[in-house]
């Protein structure tokens, strides 16, 4: 249900009790007494539930201050909240929502207490988001009022709500507890049961995958988090959301989901359990990856693993002088990008006619950049200016630095390299926008292997601020730090990595869309709930299929081939489904149809 449906009537759910009034039975409280219903918090510990109290408390103050709340609104709020710390308080209850921690033992527990307690049409859910729901219902005595009522933290502000059921759950309960979710506000979708269902099913490999390739020493933490905030438009990087959640959490959701699948990108990395078992969790610990001020606070501090400004770094070789070989979007891209940073740039492409074409297009990039105000008339003049169009790369013979933009094919590349390396003058860094090839390839086609260097650019260039730098082992510490100095200078963000497929941002990306491909296949949940569940409940700006269809399905196939190929794993070879939309030729937006039907321009 990625669109919000509207309930026949009210929903018959008003009386509800709450057990487990940590973070979560207190987001989930505050949701349900604010839209009118009756809630009974139930917890073991009277201390958690006073805690629980205060917090509502609290947060409905804000709520008043904010004008989202009246004082009237705000008192009869939490006159319908009362606390218990016995089952037995639940006996009136419509639906109970368990939110214990995450043990099939504690749980089980509660479930059967409940069973003696409750009425016999009372649904009872679990926030589990690891455990097995079939497993927890089948040890009820009315199998068929259980169910998962999945949200996500904090509650009061995420929108998603995965209502999950198995093959024992009654659809009576399913449709209750949809319509409810509704009432509250949120955008429930329908969800089978496994470990993660949708969105924490594909975020929690994709967590995985990151605390991997931090433990491999591939990418610091700080530049994989920069990565995916920048270069894929994510809230957080994937280290810093492992800290948020709860490093033993993320352990134990990731251990629930290889039990179920066996798929290696589930197996909790080493480092997962390593700092878990020295308490490391994260935030509320103080330290996890990061190091905070304090347990709980979200202020990250200066440890022994931050890097030092500007430490460590070589000087770079003098650039004054830029060629860019190539005439699609992304070399007229990144060649105004140098241009606006105040680089001569000379645009080489294959013809006089395709440079032009190029320049022209740079052209009318500039000037909706003035008509939106972001820069003046004189200065998109200048810019322009700057650029000279070229039809041979023998306008190559003075440039500092040559960045290539052909197209993703290697062979093509290294032919680019060979001529790079007979024109370009001694000392000039040669650089690649490769996405998914070998840089060392490139490299190696050259009699300068020293100088040659990735520089990947992410589309469009003007607008996108990352930039992954690889080296490879050839590559000397100048150029490096050469390339390093103009990113500062063209005003983007460079993160270092080595020069293995994906580097960092379509090594963590694509098995995470592989995967919500492979639910979809399997009919697991639809396209639009897939896409509603990850923009909802990861603050992802696009869904993976929106994401797929944009990117071209086939560049999404040609980048998980190298993937699989490189890393042999064979939870990254292709999805069938990808593979066989590619063969029908249906390559998304461009074609007008990928996962979804475009109207054609």
């Amino acid at each position: 249900m990625a669109t919000p449906l509207s309930p026949s009537s009210p929903s018959a759910l008003q009386k509800i009790a709450v057990v487990g009034l940590g973070t979560m039975g207190t987001g989930i409280t505050e949701v349900l007494v604010r839209a009118g219903r009756e809630v009974t918090g139930i917890d073991i510990s009277e201390a958690q539930a006073a805690s629980c109290v205060a917090a509502l408390e609290t947060s409905t103050a804000r709520a008043v201050e904010r004008g989202r709340l009246t004082d009237q609104e705000r008192a009869d709020a939490l006159a319908r909240f009362r606390t218990a710390t016995d089952l037995s308080a639940a006996a009136d209850a419509d639906l109970v929502i368990e939110v214990a921690p995450e043990s099939y033992e504690i749980k089980q527990q509660i479930f059967r207490e409940l069973d003696g307690i409750v009425r016999p049409e009372t649904i009872l859910a679990t926030g589990t988001n690891a455990l097995s729901v079939t497993r927890l219902a089948a040890d009820s005595s009315r199998p068929e009022r259980v169910l998962g009522l999945h949200f996500f933290n904090p509650a009061p502000a995420m929108k998603l709500v995965e209502v999950v059921s198995c093959v024992l759950t009654a659809p009576q309960a399913v449709a209750a507890v949809t319509d409810l979710a509704i009432e509250l506000g949120k955008e429930p979708v329908a969800v089978g049961d496994r470990p993660g269902f949708v969105a924490d099913g594909l975020l929690f490999g994709y967590l995985n995958q990151a605390a991997a390739m931090y433990e491999a020493k591939y990418a610091s933490r700080e530049d994989i988090d920069a990565a995916m905030r920048l270069g894929c438009g994510l809230p957080m990087g994937p280290l810093a959301l492992l800290d948020l959640i709860g490093i033993d959490t993320a352990r134990t959701v990731l251990e629930a989901m290889y039990a179920a699948s066996r798929d290696r990108l589930h197996a909790p990395a080493p480092i997962l359990k390593q700092l878990s078992e020295a308490g490391l969790t994260g935030r509320k610990a103080g330290r996890g990856f990061y190091t905070y001020e304090a347990p709980g606070s979200a202020t990250v501090v200066r440890d022994a693993l931050t890097p030092l400004e500007g430490s460590g770094l070589t000087p770079g070789r003098p650039v004054r002088s830029v060629g860019v070989a190539g005439s699609g979007t992304m070399a007229s891209g990144i060649a105004e990008v140098f241009a606006k940073a105040g680089y001569e740039v000379v645009l080489a492409a294959r013809s006089e006619e395709k440079a032009q074409t190029a320049k022209a297009r740079i052209g009318k990039s500039l000037a909706r950049s003035v008509d939106k105000g972001r820069m003046t008339a004189e200065a998109a003049s200048q810019t322009l200016e700057r650029i000279t169009p070229a039809g041979s790369y023998d306008a190559f013979a003075d440039v500092d630095l040559a960045v290539e933009a052909v197209a993703e094919d290697l062979e093509v590349k290294r032919q680019l390299f060979v001529a790079l390396d007979k024109v370009c003058k001694p000392g000039a860094v040669l650089a690649t926008t490769t996405s998914s090839l070998p840089v060392v390839a490139c490299a190696r086609a050259t009699s300068r292997p020293q100088d040659v260097i990735g520089m990947h650019f992410f589309n469009p260039a003007p607008a996108m601020k990352l930039v992954e730098v690889v080296r490879t082992v050839l590559t000397a510490d100048d150029v490096h730090a050469t390339v390093r100095e103009v990113c500062g200078k063209i005003r983007k963000h460079a993160v270092d990595c080595g020069d293995r497929a994906g580097f960092i941002v379509n090594a963590l990306l694509f098995p995470y869309l592989n995967n919500a491909i492979k639910m979809v296949q399997e009919h697991y949940a639809s396209l639009d709930d897939i896409d509603a569940a990850m923009k909802l409940g990861g603050g992802y700006p696009m869904g993976p299929f929106e994401l797929l269809d944009v990117v071209g399905l086939d560049v999404s196939l040609a980048i998980e081939k190298v993937l699989h190929r490189e890393f042999r794993d064979p939870g990254l070879a292709p999805a069938p489904l990808l593979e066989h939309l590619v063969a029908a030729g249906c390559l998304g937006r461009k074609t007008g149809r990928g996962f979804r039907e475009y109207a054609r321009r």
